[in-house]
């Protein structure tokens, strides 16, 4: 028999994701389930017999399980995260390829295969954070900080979360200032004047947006895509585009690399979904971690 660790974000996902729904799945495709919500104290302890651990929520709660079981001393043993993906964006297991109904994914364990995944350790602020998704300055940590004081009746759903933040973008991406930024992408320099910038290890961030279609998790190297202020208008129109519900494309700038160093006075940034307000600007430090994640996903039959 095998045992899993179900972490569960309860406030995540529909009414059929409950505690009560997400055990007897998980039993029935034949492993003992083990439950902690993430809501309360001690939910990160794990039983030393644990074979994979199940998260079940957003990216934020994939991100925190993550990361918190990364800083764990059990022993040597490194123990695989499964996702079941209940929040709004859900890029993390987009990444992954996880595109399936919470029953259909939990079928795909049984023959899944673990799949590295890269971080990036972020040194300069206040105190070192990790990234997961993304970390950039300049239109979307100005978007969250708007969404933070939308009336919640226009974001109580997933899609209308999702619609509220496009209408909110496109009027921070008319309004917004570029600003200059001094970027180094391992030997090559790349600053300039922007509206965007980010250090990108998912394919999207923020509301679905796929700013970086190429990005691999798993391929030991950043997409840092960057906007130039002369492509307002083209940026603008892109996410008019995706509010009335057309998925085209954008081709971007992106350059990749391993280590990236920023120097910029604009002090609003974001790492992954925690924005973050800097009393002074920064020198910041990226640099990625290669494979130190591992991920259970369904195999290629």
């Amino acid at each position: 028999m095998k045992y899993v660790k179900l972490l569960h974000n309860p406030t995540a996902g529909e009414e059929d994701h409950t505690k009560r729904d997400l055990i007897p799945l998980i039993e029935a495709a034949g492993w003992e389930c083990r439950y902690s919500s993430t809501k309360e104290k001690g939910w990160d302890k794990l039983e030393p017999d644990t074979d994979f651990v199940v998260v079940a929520g957003g990216d934020g709660t994939i991100r925190k399980a993550a990361l918190t079981l990364l800083e764990r001393k059990f022993s040597d043993k490194k123990i695989p995260i499964a996702v079941l993906p209940l929040g709004t964006a859900n890029n993390i297991s987009k990444a992954l390829g996880i595109t399936g109904t919470v029953a259909e994914t939990i079928t795909t364990w049984k023959t899944g295969v673990v799949k590295k995944y890269d971080i990036g350790r972020i040194e300069g602020l206040e105190e070192t954070y990790f990234l997961v998704e993304g970390f950039g300055y300049g239109v979307f940590p100005r978007l969250m900080k708007v969404m933070k004081k939308v009336d919640k009746a226009k974001k109580d759903t997933p899609e209308k979360a999702l619609q509220t933040a496009l209408e909110e973008l496109h009027h921070i991406i008319l309004s917004a200032e570029a600003r200059h930024y001094h970027i180094q992408v391992d030997d090559n320099d790349h600053s300039g004047r922007f509206l965007l910038v980010e250090v990108m290890n998912s394919r999207s961030i923020g509301p679905n947006l796929d700013l970086s279609p190429q990005a691999d998790p798993g391929d030991g190297q950043f997409e840092i895509v960057l906007v130039a202020e002369e492509e307002r208008d083209a940026l603008a129109g892109w996410i008019r585009k995706k509010m009335d519900g057309d998925e085209a494309g954008y081709d971007f700038r992106s350059v990749s690399g391993s280590k990236v160093n920023i120097h910029t006075e604009d002090t609003l940034l974001h790492v992954d979904d925690e924005m973050i307000s800097l009393e002074e600007p920064a020198r910041v430090t990226v640099e990625l971690q290669a494979g130190v994640l591992e991920f259970l996903v369904a195999g290629n039959d």
